[in-house]
């Protein structure tokens, strides 16, 4: 995929929509892109983490304890949240189809956050928007 390609895309996933031209810039350098086939894990529940995943097409189902929690696709983000908590995955995520993915390890995310201004607080705002969305009213209280 072209570097123009990639900020496009950057550009439409929701955790960097709001990014300057320049951070996506910085973010497009990051990004490895792989082909994943169709029946395979991008990550199993209970494995530790070492990079994330953002979905350019192609689907992915999400599984928790063997039960169907979600399908993702172009756009989504995987695997970011076991990430910055450096706890094990939460989730099964498996493609339906075959997929393009740009996969962000966790090195080059951790250089990422510390040399990009603004974008950790953009990264915040997301990962608790997404928890919030996904959390009962109850377990907001805490």
């Amino acid at each position: 995929m072209s570097k123009a390609r990639y900020l496009e895309h950057l550009r439409n996933v929701p955790m960097f929509a709001n990014c300057t031209k320049k951070q996506l810039d910085q973010v497009a350098r990051i990004v490895t892109e792989l082909q994943i086939s169709k029946g395979t894990n991008l990550m199993v529940e209970g494995e530790m983490v070492h990079e994330f995943v953002i979905i350019e097409s192609g689907t992915a189902s999400v599984r928790i304890g063997g039960r169907k929690v979600a399908t993702v696709g172009r756009g989504d983000v995987v695997g970011e949240l076991a990430l910055i908590l450096r706890r094990p995955r939460t989730a099964t995520v498996t493609a339906d189809t075959d997929l393009n993915v740009l996969v962000v390890d966790e090195r080059s995310f951790n250089t990422l956050l510390d040399d990009v201004p603004g974008l950790a607080r953009q990264l915040l705002h997301t990962v608790a928007a997404r928890m919030a969305d996904n959390a009962k009213p109850a377990q907001l209280l805490n």
